[in-house]
């Protein structure tokens, strides 16, 4: 048995995300692997959003697509920045104890320039650079680029500009981090790019296809998607489950935000320098989040790292979760091969849960991740069409796929 890991949203599953698994079981390849596992994010994705659909459809997506056993990257580590974001899902998938190579797709194409740039990221001398930058006033991910290209050059550190790069990046400074076994292998992404604003052929982005679903051309993304996964999003917004909407829980957030002190928010993930005096007042003004966003976003704080800290505050997260390893490693769904996975993955230094029935036995910080998980599947149930009940994460059982 050889296992290919891989991380991903499928947020939803498209052509390149096939492209991708098919590359990284091709037999012609380097990988070759007989079997596939993906970690993924729930019911919130790293943007700090509500994914498109409920991971139980996002599940089925995968396993059609060709994941053997999808396992969850939980709510903390799925809507941190990249870094912690990396770093959950790589722990996961190397707790597994049976992974042999991680597989994601890049601008790059290749490993090398990626690693060459994550060991420059990973040197003391990067440290002192980046908090210079920092100091100076600039936002971080221009900082990270000229504290970069001073240590490897222009040429080298332009690897940085492209976002699959970036978080192929943070896989490989995660596996330095663990110490993993696990080699690193990547696919060269074909046609759009992330965010892309257009398709390239019958490659359209993610984010593309997220906002002609919120425009309600469903039938518009047929080109961009495998059957399969088509057909479970059209089902999906035949029952109400799809698209999600973040505007349906706009005023749920306002009325969590605003409940929350200065020193509450001083301790949500990815505050610092004070940034909680800026949030608090914005608050305390706004009434939308569009609103609430426009008046904390500046150059130096961009709307993403803004938005997932305003997501931690609704939600209900503190600070230091994705700074470690998660606690557990809970399968979402698996076909036969996903099972064989299971049966070699004995040995995992995580504990693996199969049933929610299990997590009574757990000790107190595994109960308590939980515990955040399903209140916060409660909430995203509203950014439904169709809003479900509370308890999904404990009347949803394992998927099993049989196709």
């Amino acid at each position: 048995m050889k296992v290919a890991g891989i991380v991903a949203e499928y947020n939803p599953f498209h052509n390149g995300h096939a492209h991708h698994i098919e590359r990284t079981r091709a037999a012609d390849g380097p990988c070759r692997p007989t079997h596939a596992a993906a970690a993924t994010s729930g019911n919130f994705v790293q943007r700090g959003e509500p994914a498109l659909l409920p991971k139980a459809e996002r599940v089925r997506a995968a396993l059609a697509g060709g994941v053997d056993l999808v396992l969850e990257l939980p709510l903390p580590w799925a809507v941190a920045s990249a870094e912690g974001f990396a770093f959950g899902a790589v722990s996961i998938l190397d707790a597994l104890g049976c992974v042999d190579v991680l597989s994601f797709g890049s601008e790059a194409g290749e490993i090398e320039p990626l690693q060459k740039v994550a060991d420059a990221l990973l040197s003391d001398r990067f440290a002192g650079l980046l908090r210079y930058h920092l100091e100076g006033g600039v936002a971080f991910p221009e900082a990270r680029q000229r504290a970069t290209e001073e240590i490897l050059g222009k040429k080298a550190a332009s690897v940085l500009e492209h976002a699959n790069n970036t978080l192929g990046i943070e896989y490989l400074k995660a596996l330095r981090r663990l110490d993993s076994p696990i080699r690193a292998f990547t696919v060269p992404r074909l046609g759009a790019g992330h965010d892309e604003a257009l398709p390239v052929g019958d490659m359209a982005s993610a984010s593309y296809l997220r906002g002609l679903l919120a425009a309600g051309r469903t039938a518009n993304v047929a080109p961009y998607m495998p059957p399969i996964p088509l057909e479970i999003l059209h089902e999906a917004a035949r029952i109400g489950h799809c698209p999600a909407d973040p505007a349906l829980i706009d005023r749920a957030m306002l009325s969590a935000l605003r409940r929350l002190t200065k020193e509450q928010i001083a301790r949500l993930p990815g505050v610092s320098e004070g940034l909680e005096n800026r949030v608090y007042d914005a608050i305390r003004t706004a009434g939308s989040m569009e609103e609430l966003l426009a008046a904390v976003k500046t150059k130096r704080y961009p709307l993403t790292r803004i938005r997932r800290i305003l997501l931690a505050g609704f939600l209900g997260l503190s600070a230091g979760w994705e700074t470690r390893r998660p606690p557990y490693i809970r399968v979402l769904g698996m076909n036969q091969k996903g099972a064989e996975i299971l049966r070699c993955a004995k040995g995992s230094s995580l504990p693996l849960i199969t049933r929610v029935s299990q997590l009574e036995s757990f000790q107190e910080e595994t109960r308590r991740l939980f515990a955040l998980e399903s209140r916060a599947a409660d909430l995203y149930a509203l950014a439904l069409p169709k809003p479900l009940p509370c308890g999904t994460e404990y009347t949803t059982g394992m998927i099993r796929w049989e196709g």
